[in-house]
């Protein structure tokens, strides 16, 4: 057994398989990739990794398990699933999964390939785990993959609480331990136990609450798109051998560094080191963005990019659409037994159509751009986009939920 301290959940005793697996290069691998990806450029002591969070799952997988009364080989089938669930992740943890994913065809809980070669592989067998079996698990298939990956997952109970500390962002802050004794297993369904409607709640809340103070802030945002056009245009460039495989095994110091070697990318990388990020030329509300818009693939929004930089007669280099998806709240599916039956926390919660109105209020599409050329390709923007926002609110980028927090950290 090892002991490792941990700064949210204190003590945290590592055995089995999970022992086996923390040596392995993939597990060590997270060190290196940061929880929140550019977030720091925001709350500058969100350094947090992959790493640590992975322990933290299997820190509260273990304490769920006990609760539920499971042992044995399937007890350590999900212990060896918590502690990999992230293997799979590329640098900068979420920031780039579309990008790989357009390319691979993988998202990064497809770890079927990770898991069954090298030193992983070697220790699930040696430990009679089948490597498929442990990532249908990470996949959240089958009755104990909820705990893993679903809405009352562990994972879920771990980066709020995680996040929310490293941050200094209270809002994240939530009753884990209840969560985790209050699960249940009824007719194969993860759900919380008579009682726990608040308990469900509170989930619910604490991610409405983080989600735009700390995952969508905009100057997150910004930085996640400038990120992405990079390491499109690292991909892109004739002169590097880098494809989307390779970047997804990266960490986040192995894309910098190839970042900085390219000249597709060494602007990009100046700016990212120095936080020299664009500006906000357009930030506008969800009843202001046509539907086609929203809905616009990939190679639409590239096409609506060269457009934008046609009118303002810029380098296309310079502008960047940033679309959210329409807003969603997976939590609102959580199950709980209320009254002897399983009903979703959306047909049992008041607060669900407050939160998702919530959600819809602070949606915004972003235009971003060197700040020296806001109005040009702003007023752009707002006319090839056919968004129905008047002239003043292109220049006015400081309006919105977070303009405060906006002032105070720039």
């Amino acid at each position: 057994m090892k002991v490792i301290k941990d700064s949210v959940h204190d003590h945290i005793a590592v055995d089995g398989v999970a022992r086996d697996l923390v040596d392995t290069p993939a597990l060590q691998r997270l060190r290196r990739i940061r929880q929140l990806g550019t977030v720091s450029l925001v709350y500058p002591s969100a350094n947090h990794t992959r790493f640590e969070h992975s322990l933290g799952v299997y820190h509260l997988a273990c304490e769920a398990l006990e609760h539920l009364g499971v042992e044995g080989l399937q007890a350590e089938r999900v212990r060896a699933a918590a502690i990999l669930h992230d293997v799979g992740h590329g640098p900068f943890s979420h920031n780039l999964e579309a990008l790989t994913h357009r390319r691979t065809g993988r998202y990064h809980d497809d770890v079927h390939h990770l898991l069954a070669e090298g030193a992983v592989g070697d220790v699930l067998r040696a430990h009679d785990l089948e490597p498929a079996t442990i990532a249908d698990l990470v996949a959240g298939e089958g009755r104990f993959g909820q705990l893993v990956s679903g809405e009352l997952d562990v994972d879920r109970m771990d980066y709020l609480v995680r996040d929310a500390h490293h941050t200094g962002v209270p809002y994240g802050t939530i009753d884990h331990g209840r969560l985790v004794r209050e699960l249940t297993f009824t007719d194969g369904e993860l759900v919380l136990a008579e009682g726990n409607v608040q308990t469900a709640e509170s989930l619910l809340v604490a991610r409405a609450l983080m989600n735009p103070t700390v995952y969508s802030h905009s100057v997150a945002r910004i930085s996640k798109a400038m990120l992405r056009r990079a390491a499109e245009r690292l991909l892109d460039a004739p002169e590097n051998d880098v494809d989307a495989a390779t970047l997804m095994r990266m960490d986040d110091a192995d894309l910098l560094v190839a970042l900085r070697s390219s000249p597709a990318t060494a602007e990009f990388s100046r700016r990212f080191d120095e936080r020299d990020l664009y500006k906000r030329a357009v930030w506008a509300e969800i009843d202001d963005v046509p539907g086609g818009v929203i809905e616009a693939d990939h190679e639409t929004v590239l096409t609506f990019e060269r457009e934008i930089a046609d009118a303002a007669d810029v380098d296309p280099d310079t502008v960047i659409l940033d679309i959210q998806g329409r807003p969603s709240m997976p939590e609102s599916t959580s199950r709980v037994m209320v009254n002897g039956e399983i009903r979703r926390l959306e047909q049992q919660s008041p607060l669900v159509a407050a939160l998702r109105a919530a959600q819809y209020s602070q949606w915004r599409l972003g235009v971003y751009t060197r700040d020296d050329l806001r109005e040009r390709v702003g007023r752009a923007a707002v006319d090839v986009l056919g968004l129905d926002i008047d002239g003043a609110l292109v220049s006015e980028v400081r309006d919105g939920l977070d303009a405060t927090l906006d002032q105070f950290l720039e």
